[in-house]
This record gives structure tokens, C-alpha cells and sequence, in this order.
């Protein structure tokens, strides 16, 4: 076989208190890439369908693209790739768009070499991809792409967090565009040291009461001091569509990845349901259809199709 389909799934990156760390993927939702082993020792990419067509052909300027010439330079392959990519994400929704076709292209390229490596292994060649987009490595959308679930993206090291299988997240994107670029911008400045003491008690918080089962103690830290307060004038309609999906218990909400998506996390399925349909009204008060997609917070990981 020399050509592979793989998926990919949306993600919600920085999960409120891991700012480029933590991450979480989606059921529902993702990218395809179909790539082909060719002779010539270059990666080439020939289509680019779906929600998003208007990106770049040029595999250097692509995150599909970069990600294979990384795998290819690293590994001394002597041939090379075709890329087909299906966007079934739309860019600058929040939801790991340039992450999840750098994932797909890497996971169908994998399982056309002779001898395929994990998916920890192609780490490294998915921050190279990421890049291309975002302008730094991070490892928040690409580490849960490629693990499944809540993925803690440090160091180097990409580490599962098993949460309770009845653990649910809601993700609501509203029809509008907030470009990963522009959103980091709006975090230049200065921070405050207590800041910091705030946020890393609350990611400690959140990574226990996850290990632990312990849905209060996630409640108690699923806050974001540092960067929500800087993006959230981003977002038209941010503070009430969080506020909505707090009524219903939900365990914490905020801004997914760099916006203008929302999430939030609830102890059940149940719970997540009815969080989406309030934060769906939310953001229609404030004139913004949206759509809403459910997943268990132990979500799936990139997979080959055919």
C-alpha cells in the first residue's frame, strides 16, 4: 500500500490553565490528510479541500507540509510524500485547525514508512508544523491529537491524563474568526508575579482533581488568571456564554485554544448537553450563530482510516 487516509480531531488547546500546555482532544470534529510514498525526495501537496481551501501550497509554508519535510529531513528518507488534505475545521475557530492537518498528514505518513514510529515519536515533527502557523512550538492542540484525551505537553514529554470516563467537555464556536496571531498578541505586556502563583495553584488543582476523580477540586482551579482576562475583549459575548455554562455546574469554562470558541467541563454527558444549548443562547443574544460539539474529555486520538 502506498497511500494512507488519516483523521485527526479538533482540540481545545490550553484547557483554561495550561497555556500552551495542556491541551484536550474532540470527538466529532477533525481533519483528513490522504498521503502518498512517492519516488521523488520531496514533499509536495496537490489538494486542499473542504471548510479551508485558501491556505498555502508551498510545504514550507504549510503545517501538512513542514511537518513531513521535518520527518523526512530527520529520519533520511530517501523518498518523499504527496499530501491531499479534507479541512473539516475552519482556521482561527480555537479549535486546533493548523494542528490537526499537520497531525494527519504525519499519523498517514508514518504508516507508509517501513518501519512506523509511535506517536510520541512524531512530537517533534508536529511542533515544526505547528510553527508554521502559530509562530511558536507548543504542543497543547498537536500532543492531545496524537495521545487522545487530556495531554500535558512539557518539556519534551507528552503525558496522559486519565479523567473519569463520565467527564464530558462542551466546545461552542461561534461564526467568527479571531486569528491565532492576533490573539497572542493581545498577551504582550506585563504580568503580575501573584498572577503566576495563581495560575500554577490552579493548574495543580485541576491535574489532581483529575487523577484523582475529584470533580471539586478540578471546580476549584479551572480558572484562567493570566490569559482569559487579555483575550476576553476579544470575544463578543464571552463573559455571558461562560456565565450560562456556570449556572449549570459546569466545572470551570473558558476561551478554547486562542478563541473565540468556549468550552466547558461538566461531570456528565447530561450536563454537557445542556450547557451547549445555554451557551449556544448566549452567544445568539449577542448576535453570533454557533455550533456546539460534545465529547467525552477522554477523547480519541488520531487514527488511520484506509
Amino acid at each position: 500500500m502506498n497511500s494512507i487516509t488519516a483523521f485527526a480531531p479538533a482540540s481545545i488547546g490550553n484547557v483554561a490553565v495550561g497555556f500552551d500546555i495542556l491541551g484536550q482532544s474532540i470527538d466529532g470534529i477533525g481533519d483528513r490528510a490522504s498521503v502518498q510514498r512517492i519516488d521523488a525526495p520531496l514533499v509536495r501537496i496537490d489538494a486542499i479541500r473542504g471548510c479551508v481551501r485558501n491556505l498555502p501550497l508551498d510545504p514550507m509554508q504549510n503545517t501538512a507540509g513542514r511537518a513531513l519535510v521535518a520527518m523526512r529531513e530527520a529520519l533520511e528518507l530517501p523518498f518523499g510524500f504527496s499530501i491531499e488534505l479534507d479541512k473539516g475545521i475552519a482556521l482561527g475557530s480555537g479549535m486546533g485547525g493548523s494542528a490537526a492537518s499537520c497531525v494527519a498528514a504525519l499519523v498517514a505518513a508514518n504508516a507508509l514508512l517501513d518501519e512506523p514510529l509511535t506517536h510520541e515519536a512524531l512530537y517533534e515533527f508536529a511542533l515544526e508544523g505547528e510553527a508554521v502557523s502559530s509562530g511558536s512550538r507548543h504542543g497543547d492542540n498537536v500532543g492531545p491529537m496524537l495521545l487522545g484525551g487530556l495531554v500535558l505537553a512539557a518539556n519534551g514529554r507528552l503525558l496522559r491524563i486519565e479523567v473519569p470516563d463520565a467527564w464530558h467537555s462542551v466546545v461552542v464556536h461561534p461564526e467568527v474568526v479571531l486569528e491565532t496571531r492576533r490573539a497572542r498578541e493581545a498577551l504582550q505586556g506585563a504580568y503580575a508575579l501573584t498572577e503566576f502563583v495563581e495560575q500554577s495553584a490552579n493548574l495543580a488543582l485541576v491535574l489532581s482533581g483529575c487523577h484523582r476523580g475529584d470533580a471539586e477540586l478540578v471546580r476549584a482551579g479551572l480558572a484562567d488568571v493570566l490569559i482569559e482576562p487579555r483575550r476576553a475583549p476579544l470575544i463578543r459575548g464571552f463573559h455571558a456564554v461562560k456565565q450560562a455554562a456556570l449556572e449549570l455546574d459546569a466545572m470551570g469554562a473558558s476561551i478554547s485554544g486562542a478563541g473565540p470558541s468556549v468550552f466547558a467541563w461538566f461531570e456528565t454527558r447530561a450536563g454537557a448537553e445542556r450547557g451547549a444549548v445555554a451557551m449556544r443562547a448566549a452567544f445568539e443574544q449577542t448576535g453570533f450563530s454557533s455550533s456546539a460539539y460534545l465529547s467525552p474529555i477522554n477523547g480519541p486520538a488520531a487514527t488511520v482510516q484506509a
